[in-house]
């Protein structure tokens, strides 16, 4: 059993890619990986990991502001995430906790940022799922 039906899945998982991505091409001085965790930690996440449709719907801009507004969110400063990483990591993390059904929280804590800045030359090539299936099997 899946997290949600999948009529959201590429939703979700596009629109947290281009959230990650929008967070660090928007704001270079701040802390990508910071926001990343705290992101995926958040109640915001949790409401689309239950499927709540106003939230799961929502494209990157939008999902921004409902994150930063809800969670009252500051970036802090530090180091973004470059290239096409940060999106990658965003679907991956969305594509990971739909096929696994386990809490972003969970995902966050099972498979860390940095594991998946290091592990992203050999699995950002690969199909999503084949890449979330490889390191499902670890």
């Amino acid at each position: 059993m899946r997290a949600y039906s999948d009529a959201y899945l590429g939703d979700v998982v596009e629109n947290q890619g281009k959230l990650f991505d929008f967070v660090a091409q928007s704001y270079p001085e701040s802390d990508t990986v910071d926001f990343i965790n705290t992101y995926m930690k958040s109640k915001t996440r949790k409401n689309i990991d239950e499927a709540m449709a106003y939230v799961n719907t929502m494209d990157a801009k939008e999902l921004w502001k409902y994150f930063s507004d809800t969670e009252n969110y500051n970036l802090k400063n530090g180091k973004s995430l470059g290239g096409f990483m940060p999106d990658w990591i965003g679907e991956f993390y969305a594509y990971y906790q739909w096929y696994y059904d386990i809490p972003s929280a969970e995902v966050v804590k099972k498979i860390p940022v940095n594991f998946l800045e290091k592990a992203y030359y050999g699995l950002h090539d690969l199909d999503l799922d084949l890449a979330v299936k490889k390191v499902g099997e670890v």
